[in-house]
């Protein structure tokens, strides 16, 4: 018994031996465009608008082959199957502007209210989020272009984020 309890004692310890210790590579975490993304970024905000708004602000422009010290700008698309973004970066990698365009995105539940008491009995058919962002004027614009039917009539509106009538 004596012997048993030693040699599990022994196992016990050789496997610790055997443990590798692996290193990572250092990830360098930039926060350039934080500014875009608390601008653009809301509660109700579509989940794949907001992973490829997220893409467009950790995009690393001097990692790129395109990247040169001349230029002072450069402009970047991103592309999902329901929309896009297209950004402007200076040499530092900040977000100037962009122009996004995403369809069929989950409308966010005041806008959703807004169209719904002004529109009963209406369904949504489809629908357009449009954002445009410009750091010099520290300005978002957010507009929803919303196609509504009820049988054969349709309706088009257009509102803000928050539900406004435009």
């Amino acid at each position: 018994m004596k012997k048993i309890i030693i040699g599990i004692f022994l196992i016990g310890l050789t496997s610790q031996l055997f443990a590798q210790e692996i290193k990572l590579p250092e990830v360098i975490i930039t926060a350039v465009n934080y500014k875009y993304l608390n601008a653009v970024d809301t509660e109700d905000t579509d989940i794949s608008v907001k992973a490829l708004e997220e893409k467009a602000a950790l995009y690393n422009i001097k990692l790129t082959d395109m990247y040169d010290d001349e230029y002072d700008t450069y402009t970047v698309s991103f592309y999902i199957p329901s929309g896009s973004i297209v950004a402007a970066y200076d040499k530092d990698g900040k977000i100037l502007r962009t122009i996004e365009k995403f369809k069929n995105a989950k409308l966010p539940d005041n806008v959703r209210t807004a169209v719904l008491k002004r529109f009963p009995n209406w369904t949504f058919a489809k629908d357009v989020y449009h954002v445009s962002y410009d750091s010099e004027e520290n300005e978002v614009k957010k507009m929803y272009k919303i196609k509504l039917t009820n049988g054969d009539e349709v309706v088009r509106v257009k509102t803000d984020e928050n539900g406004n009538f435009l």
